[in-house]
């Protein structure tokens, strides 16, 4: 498994602003110097590749994995086992070890709550969603937009600066 810092952000649904918060982040902690990369879960079928493009005409064809590439980035796309009784899903442990430690100095992962990973969770009370924090160990600190009553601390989701100063703050515990 990677020797880099990954953190979880998750929520107990979708629409918390999970996405949403990881993307500010991302900016805030390049101008802190740090570098990121991102699992993101989906729940659904997705596809990066559209019909018409030879990548696409290719994996469609049958390739197992399809690396494109220009001087600018490269992405490979594998296809995962096709039936039920070979396929686990998404394996975050099988997903980590595809990242390159050289580029990243933090893994943030979206989704994957079950994960046994260090987590901030996303908790509008708003949403009617329940509060995840106090029945799971790994979630290190909360991201609300309102005060609520947890054990942990406590981040205000709208202050992409306060949030970002405590991930600082545990990368830097993470090296100690």
């Amino acid at each position: 498994m990677t020797k880099t810092p990954i953190l979880g952000i998750i929520a107990a649904g979708s629409n918390a602003g999970k996405t949403t918060i990881i993307t500010q982040l991302i900016p805030a902690l390049a101008a802190q110097d740090i570098r990121v990369s991102v699992i993101k879960h989906a729940h659904h079928k997705f596809d990066i590749d559209h019909p018409g493009k030879d990548s696409h005409t290719i994996r469609e064809a049958g390739a197992v994995q399809t690396l494109i590439a220009s001087e600018k980035r490269w992405a490979l796309m594998t296809e995962m086992a096709r039936t039920p009784d070979d396929c686990s899903g998404a394996n975050l442990t099988s997903l980590l070890s595809q990242l390159d430690d050289r580029y990243a100095d933090l893994i943030l992962v979206e989704g994957f709550k079950q994960a046994t990973i260090p987590k901030i969770e996303i908790y509008r009370p708003s949403l009617g969603l329940p509060l995840l924090a106090e029945q799971d160990a790994n979630i290190i600190a909360v991201a609300s937009d309102e005060i609520i009553k947890c054990t942990k601390p406590q981040l205000a989701l709208n202050d992409t600066a306060a949030v970002c100063t405590f991930i600082m703050q545990w990368i830097k515990q993470y090296h100690d």
